[in-house]
């Protein structure tokens, strides 16, 4: 791993907020943007564009946020499947809650959520009766036969005149969802129809971190965000549109493109005629300007794509995840020109595992340090791993216990004896609060304690797929995991 920062996220949230204003006066009363990839929390874009914080979209919202509103979207069918998160492991209904307080804790207005695909699903019923008894409003969007390509159906009483007209009040009104697929787009130009037919003047843009449009086709960036997609089947391509309207190259995906034309038939059925002559048009992405160090991003998004490789692998594991997935990200990896030689941790875990004959551990320290860890009676691999690491972090001597087996012992005999645990050897989680412990009498816990923060965004690798425990407490520490496809 690399501490090189190839963003400049200041830049990013300027540019970014000018760009929207420009945009919305463009249209006069009301924009609807649609907000694609995650508003909140992007740690996809944090990990391939070194210095892009997190929260930068949100903060960028921040500084629009006495002309803005957000309504947040889900599909009925998503809530129906239960459909999770991947990043944050829960599902799409409980991200949708807890998105609506965070916006509001920090004083953006969350005007309603839309139901899409609502055909009286029972899950979808449950949730608004959830989301009524928190006050928030409730909107219900139908399935259209035809959609996309039926436009007379579409633009009509039968089409987006049956879906429910959401009530809005500023001049910018964000769509965002907890996911892709949730139904953003046909949203905003259900909306756009519905306003044409109250005689208020509203226009259309999208707001999508990836592919980033001015850089090429090919960049190891836009190559990760293919790999972050590959379920979806989405395929970065040079805007044709663009092109020929304007003589220039740039980048946009597939279904942006195929539904193009599409949506400049309603603009221009809606508008009279059509403020876009292409997808990148209709984008305000500003991140592409706001790269500083090429090569530190070019590096970042090939370790990225090797990471979701193995995860699809393990996801292929548990049955998850099709063949088809695991072939196109092996040629992803390919056009980036990676292997999974080029992610140090792996070959330093396999090589520990080699040595001790059980599953093993490996992390890579932002200093390029690599530190392992074994299974032993006490510890799992990964948890002593932590501890490992956490010893190197606070300059203590490698032969230092950090925890007493009196505090260890008894946490054991817990979990065999009254929890029906098969296995002794103590989680990640539980390795975490025994320190915390020990932390109170011994100076050296407390100093290792003291090093828990410095993990975010180090690198690991196990010989073997954790427990989903395990995975939980490395995400929220930060740290960028990946396992071997086999279960111990």
């Amino acid at each position: 791993m690399s501490n090189k920062i190839g963003f400049d996220n200041d830049k990013y949230l300027k540019m970014q907020s000018e760009h929207i204003r420009q945009r919305i006066s463009q249209f006069g009363d009301k924009l609807y943007l649609e907000f694609g990839g995650k508003l909140f929390d992007d740690f996809h874009a944090s990990r391939v564009l070194p210095g892009f914080k997190p929260d930068s979209k949100l903060q960028m919202l921040l500084q629009l946020k006495d002309e803005a509103e957000i309504v947040i979207v889900i599909s009925s069918n998503d809530i129906e499947k239960n459909k999770v998160r991947g990043d944050l492991g829960i599902t799409y209904d409980v991200d949708v809650i807890r998105l609506f307080h965070i916006f509001s804790q920090i004083g953006l207005y969350v005007s309603s959520v839309v139901l899409t695909q609502y055909a009286g699903q029972a899950s979808a019923d449950a949730f608004q009766r959830r989301l009524e008894a928190l006050g928030i409003k409730v909107y219900h969007h139908y399935h259209i036969n035809g959609y996309p390509s039926n436009l007379k159906l579409i633009m009509s009483d039968e089409g987006y005149g049956k879906n429910d007209y959401i009530e809005t009040s500023r001049r910018l009104v964000v769509i965002t969802a907890p996911g892709p697929g949730s139904g953003k787009m046909a949203t905003c130009l259900s909306q756009l129809y519905h306003e044409h037919k109250r005689n208020i003047s509203a226009g259309y843009a999208k707001f999508e971190t990836f592919p980033i449009w001015n850089i090429p086709l090919r960049h190891p960036v836009n190559i990760a965000y293919e790999a972050a997609t590959s379920d979806l089947n989405d395929v970065n391509m040079i805007d044709p549109f663009h092109l020929e309207a304007y003589g220039e190259t740039t980048v946009n995906y597939n279904r942006d493109v195929e539904i193009f034309p599409v949506l400049n038939a309603m603009f221009e059925k809606i508008l009279g005629e059509s403020p876009y002559k292409s997808p990148t048009d209709m984008g305000v992405n500003m991140a592409g300007n706001c790269i500083v160090d090429d090569a530190a991003v070019c590096e970042a998004a090939r370790q990225e794509i090797i990471r979701r490789y193995y995860v699809a692998q393990c996801g292929h594991k548990a049955g998850a995840v099709s063949e088809e997935e695991i072939y196109k990200l092996e040629l992803l990896m390919n056009q980036a020109g990676v292997t999974t030689a080029d992610r140090k941790v792996v070959a330093a875990a396999l090589e520990r595992e080699q040595e001790t004959g059980a599953p093993a551990a490996a992390m890579e320290l932002p200093d390029g340090t690599i530190i392992t860890g074994r299974t032993s009676n006490l510890l799992g691999a990964v948890s002593a791993l932590l501890l490992n690491t956490l010893k190197y972090f606070g300059g203590i001597d490698d032969s230092v216990l950090l925890m007493s087996p009196d505090i260890i012992e008894p946490i054991q005999n817990l979990k065999t004896e009254h929890l029906g645990n098969q296995n002794p050897r103590l989680h990640s989680d539980e390795t975490l609060l025994a320190l915390s412990i020990c932390a109170t009498s011994s100076p050296e816990a407390k100093c290792a304690m003291e090093q828990i923060s410095k993990l975010r965004g180090c690198d690991a690798h196990s010989t073997v797929i954790l427990s989903s425990i395990d995975e939980r407490i490395f995400k929220r520490l930060g740290v960028n995991l990946t396992c071997e496809p086999k279960y111990q």
